[in-house]
């Protein structure tokens, strides 16, 4: 899981400076209305929402866009009736992987992700064959370089978080779903501004991938994040790092 979530950062990255930065600015509105609509409009008592202006602004969507996408979800203004929708299914090398969508069109989105987890050498299962593989937590991201690891870990449980985890360049603070808007809140009411905050689907086990399957299984995620109805795309296999640096490359 850590290395498909290094992967989604070097691809959001690079969404953000070149010719997908359109695509990117897609799904970030539509997060922020799907936020707005669900939990209301001000950030300080939706934290779904208030994560979601932070991707915003880290992804460089204008202010404008972003206070139009939030009154689009208020009912301010007129806009698309979007839909969330969960698709499941199998990989190659038999990984799990579950898509969560934000659609104005079920039919179409459907269509397109069979089709695309067909050409990827995977195939679309029925609702429920791979969610039980996964739970749902609240993750939120705080920089290593403000705090040590037992720094973290205090201010964590404090908050209410279940645990601290070593992801690379940060630290993972973990709590219930339903415990996210109190946990990130109480993290910010110590001065700990999360470098990212969502509600995430992790795998309660793991499987490492062949150095061979790599490339098939990313070929895979990348057409499904490429696609504009797919919010986040979530898969229970482990990638070494040398391996996700040659995928990123190529």
């Amino acid at each position: 899981m850590s290395g498909h979530n290094r992967w989604t950062k070097i691809k959001r990255q690079k969404e953000a400076l070149g010719a997908t930065k359109g695509k990117l600015f897609t799904k970030l509105i539509k997060e922020i209305t799907i936020a707005a609509r669900e939990g209301g409009g001000d950030p300080d008592g939706n934290a779904r929402l208030r994560a979601a202006i932070v991707a915003a602004k880290e992804g460089n969507l204008p202010k404008d866009n972003i206070e139009r996408a939030v009154k689009k979800g208020t009912g301010e203004l007129e806009g698309q009736a979007y839909e969330e929708v969960a698709y499941e299914g199998y990989g190659p090398a038999g990984v799990a992987i579950l898509v969560e969508c934000v659609t104005d069109n079920r039919n179409r989105t459907s269509g397109e992700i069979r089709h695309m987890f067909t050409k990827g050498g995977g195939n679309l299962g029925e609702s429920g064959s791979v969610a039980w593989m996964f739970d749902r937590k609240a993750v939120m991201e705080l920089a290593k370089a403000s705090l040590t690891e037992e720094q973290a870990m205090e201010a964590a449980l404090e908050a209410g978080a279940e645990d601290v985890v070593d992801s690379g360049d940060v630290w993972e603070v973990r709590a219930e779903a339903s415990d996210f808007h109190t946990v990130l809140k109480a993290l910010e009411d110590r001065g700990l501004e999360p470098k990212e905050a969502k509600l995430a689907y992790l795998p309660k086990n793991t499987v490492k991938l062949e150095h061979d399957d790599v490339p098939k299984v990313m070929r895979l995620v990348e057409m499904l994040e490429d696609n504009d109805d797919v919010g986040n795309v979530w898969g229970n296999f482990e990638i070494d790092d040398a391996d996700l640096e040659e995928a990123a490359a190529s």
